[in-house]
């Protein structure tokens, strides 16, 4: 658990670093283990025109992870005996009894596996790109009436946000509550999560991070409005933090007594579909379930106008983390897989880092840790759990290339593992003033200067004739 804790200065390093070198506007971090929320932060910016400061209370629309919160819904009433998941849409929806789509005979668990065979968007899905409002209940309906089904249920995934648009009209009708107010009153109020709603809320405007436009045919980004989502709230209108995410997904641990038994969450987290013949990403319901790290871990990305999101718990050790951007193409899946893995690398167990590993621990190494850069790039020197590595921050996967050193005095590392085509097996020499501060680091025979993110970083020697 301490070289989990002790790796966590450097994930906020490192998570800013990447931001920087991606020109992303704004990024959102939060990380849970061990009963409570143990990193949370936020980089960049949350408005670019006014020069806001993005903060840990600017609220993320976090899209598809709604979901998450859809199937724990139906769960919950399942459990309080109001509805089964064998059940057939019409039995609570009955205007769509006959349609000629067949919607009506999908079932729930169908929907909530993605495995009903509904069309993902619909045939005019340009809501997505603000061309024209989502569609209310009555829209929604009219839309899967003739054309709602395209393949036979239970015979692949089909993703579907018109699918959960449909579960959040059951949950009204079941309930006898609109689909914000369920929720509310059901999931987050219990615990404790103020910040998260199923809807754009307008009375908190100031409070949502603007979102922009990618770097996909242009070299500058636009904002784009927050807009309210109608009956597809189910699929994609939460908003939340990152700190909020993570404590909601720590709930969905086994153990946890909160929001489902731990039957439902097993049936839950159950793999239902793999996404494609030769993936490993599975889908259960409303959870995505991969490997990230290594680790198999259930949660869920989100997509929406402006804002690319990406959350998880892995149940076994219990680690949740969430990262939040806004920008449609924010690195949300990368930055997040990299925070787990630093984690998993920082944890010491030969065969399976775990956090209730406890290895010896090594002397204080801080005085060789840091951020350096050179012509060729940057390198940091950082602890990970009983190692000290040497590693480029610059790659969407932090440990993918890490040369392990140790100490051979106060002034010299020796690279004893790593790529052989590096510099394994030579040494590592610091130059230090008179106070002990480094001056410059000479690695590979090629010297490298203290950095920190943002510098205008130019190397301190005489330019070439």
């Amino acid at each position: 658990m301490a070289s989990a804790t002790a790796v966590l200065p450097y994930v906020e390093s490192w998570i800013a670093y990447r931001a920087w070198k991606l020109r992303v506007p704004g990024v959102q971090y939060a990380v849970w283990f061990d009963g409570r929320i143990q990193l949370s932060g936020a980089v960049g910016s949350a408005d670019l025109a006014s020069g806001t400061p993005l903060t840990t209370r600017h609220l993320f629309r976090i899209a598809s992870h709604s979901k998450t919160f859809t199937a724990t819904a139906i769960l919950q009433l399942m459990e309080a005996g109001r509805l089964r998941l064998d059940d057939s849409v019409e039995t609570h929806v009955p205007e769509l009894a006959g349609a000629s789509s067949g919607i009506g005979r999908v079932r729930l668990r169908e929907l909530l596996e993605h495995g009903g065979g509904v069309l993902r968007d619909g045939l005019d899905a340009d809501h997505w790109q603000h061309a024209r409002p989502f569609p209310d209940e009555d829209e929604l309906l009219a839309m899967v009436l003739d054309a709602g089904v395209k393949a036979e249920p239970n015979r692949r995934f089909d993703y579907s946000n018109l699918g959960y648009g449909l579960l959040g009209v059951v949950v009204s009708r079941v309930s006898g509550q609109a689909f914000g107010a369920y929720t509310h009153e059901h999931i987050t109020a219990p615990l404790g999560l103020d910040h998260t709603h199923a809807e754009l809320d307008a009375s908190r405007g100031h409070d949502y991070a603007t979102g922009y436009t990618g770097f996909h045919t242009s070299l500058e980004r636009r904002p784009l409005a927050h807009v309210d989502t109608g009956a597809l709230a189910s699929a994609t209108g939460f908003a939340s933090t990152a700190e909020d995410v993570v404590r909601y997904l720590a709930a969905h641990r086994q153990g946890s007594g909160e929001l489902l038994t731990d039957a439902s969450k097993r049936l839950q987290q159950r793999r239902a579909w793999t996404s494609a013949p030769t993936s490993e990403v599975a889908y259960g319901m409303g959870l995505i379930i991969e490997k990230v790290a290594g680790r198999r871990v259930v949660g869920h990305s989100g997509g929406y106008p402006g804002h690319i999101t990406r959350s998880f718990l892995d149940p076994e050790d219990q680690i949740a983390v969430s990262v939040l951007t806004n920008a449609i193409d924010g690195p949300a899946h990368e930055l997040s897989t990299g925070v787990l893995a630093l984690l998993d690398a920082a944890l010491r167990s030969p065969a399976h880092r775990s956090l209730t590993s406890s290895p010896t621990e090594p002397g204080d190494t801080s005085m060789f840790e840091g951020r350096f850069a050179g012509a060729w790039g940057v390198r940091d020197v950082v602890r990970l759990g009983d190692r000290l590595v040497m590693l480029s921050p610059g790659g969407p996967d932090p440990v993918a290339a890490v040369d392990e050193v140790e100490v051979v005095d106060d002034s010299t590392l020796r690279v004893v593992s790593g790529d052989g085509f590096g510099a394994v097996g030579e040494l590592i020499r610091y130059e230090r003033d008179p106070a002990g501060a480094i001056v410059s680091v000479r690695a590979g025979g090629g010297t490298v200067w203290p950095y920190a993110v943002g510098d205008e970083f130019t190397p301190p020697y005489p330019p070439s004739p």
